[in-house]
């Protein structure tokens, strides 16, 4: 069974890569985990993030931007202290900036699901890589995304960091076409 070079030989990783990387996803509390999650990898590796993802799950209210919204310094010094996440004052901060940003979003578009897929109306991007080197790190649609999501005051969202946002949730098939995934996210992208 073929898959992506970048899955590896992780088992975190091939999970990852078998049952979530580029399922799409519509349901606003997944992107919001997404948004945080990809904000939190920025200058990182990917795996370091998926290592600590059930800590961020457990400290970060399982990533419900109702509640992330409202936390206060308390709880901010509470998460800078605690080593089972990344304690970045920036990143966190972030996070709930654009929890509050996320809720507006909600409130203009009726969900963000709504948002963001209007961007590729409402269908999935299918690519046809050929090999891990042929996938760019963004496009004109991060580009656009990226630019968009700053403009409503979001931060750690450069076009890259929206580009691996885009595969994760979906909105986006880059698995290279001889993975096993690929057909499959195909099919789900019709349903």
């Amino acid at each position: 069974m073929k898959r992506c070079q970048w899955a590896g030989s992780d088992p975190l990783y091939i999970a990852y890569h078998d049952k979530e990387w580029g399922v799409p996803v519509y349901d606003d509390q997944k992107f919001f985990e997404f948004i945080l999650l990809e904000g939190a990898q920025a200058g990182l590796s990917w795996i370091t993030i998926l290592r600590k993802r059930e800590n961020y799950r457990l400290l970060f209210d399982q990533f419900d931007p109702q509640i992330i919204a409202q936390y206060d310094d308390i709880k901010i010094q509470s998460l800078l202290t605690d080593s089972r996440i990344i304690r970045n004052r920036l990143k966190i901060n972030s996070a709930i900036s654009n929890a509050q940003n996320f809720l507006k979003i909600q409130q203009k578009h009726g969900s963000f699901s709504n948002y963001i897929w209007q961007f590729t109306d409402g269908k999935p991007v299918i690519n046809q890589w050929k090999s891990l080197k042929d996938i760019p790190v963004s496009t004109e649609l991060s580009d656009r995304i990226s630019k968009d999501l700053k403009q409503q005051g979001f931060k750690f969202v450069g076009t890259v960091i929206i580009y691996s946002f885009l595969q994760a949730v979906g909105i986006v098939n880059d698995h290279i076409i001889d993975c096993f995934r690929y057909q499959e996210i195909n099919r789900l992208s019709v349903c």
